[in-house]
């Protein structure tokens, strides 16, 4: 690119768009779903080329197990593929994947899938993937304050250090930055439940785009509108 542009620390992503843009081609919402799950492979191996550290994706909601059996499982069967790419390349990929949400909805199959990438990409110094599954932000919210509130009970935690930070710590996010950009394709302007705690401060940027058609370029773009921004974060 021939201008220059500052990447931020941690970019986060609510992927919309996938069934739309299978309708306008006359596909079934598998297809729509396929054609994105390749779209974030190739977005991330861009960023990662890039120097962005963090990338965060709404894979699967907490309100997503409402949608009909057959396109769950067939979102579900996706990501079963999509991670035993991921295994399969951990060697010739310097990424770390970790998954966030909740773990004890899905089949212990793919379950053992994901802890075993998240365990084999541990130490890859390259960026860090976290895709959101089964996830919802009031449910990490109450998740967090349920372990907190078993800390403060058993002694680990007292009345003298609690604070924002400290609470962080029970986060499924816990040790990753805040991100500093929220990015949303397909022309929805909310938030959907999505890393409410983390983006308190964040830039929001939306777009019309359909995720299967959003690019590395298009997400540079995103970045550019985020430079352009006065960030007072209160002050």
């Amino acid at each position: 690119m021939k201008d220059k542009v500052s990447l931020p620390e941690h970019i986060a992503i609510i992927m919309d768009g996938n069934g739309r843009w299978a309708k306008k081609r006359f596909l079934t919402k598998t297809a729509g779903h396929k054609a994105g799950a390749q779209n974030l492979r190739k977005l991330a191996e861009s960023a990662n080329k890039a120097g962005l550290k963090y990338l965060s994706v709404y894979a699967f909601s907490t309100e997503n197990w409402k949608r009909s059996p057959a396109e769950i499982d067939g979102l579900m069967n996706l990501l079963r593929g999509y991670i035993q790419e991921y295994i399969d390349d951990t060697k010739k990929n310097d990424m770390r994947v970790m998954v966030i949400g909740r773990r004890d909805r899905i089949s212990p199959d793919l379950r053992e899938k994901i802890e075993y990438l998240e365990k084999l990409t541990a130490e890859k110094p390259g960026l860090t993937l976290v895709i959101a599954l089964d996830y919802g932000a009031r449910d990490e919210i109450f998740r967090a304050a349920k372990k907190f509130a078993k800390a403060c009970g058993n002694g680990t935690i007292t009345g003298d250090n609690i604070d924002e930070e400290v609470f962080s710590d029970f986060m499924d996010t816990a040790g990753i930055p805040d991100p500093q950009l929220l990015i949303r394709t397909s022309g929805e302007e909310r938030l959907s439940n999505f890393m409410m705690w983390q983006i308190a401060y964040s830039e929001l940027y939306f777009t019309d785009k359909l995720w299967p058609d959003f690019g590395f370029e298009d997400m540079m773009e995103a970045v550019r509108v985020y430079n352009a921004r006065e960030r007072r974060f209160g002050g």
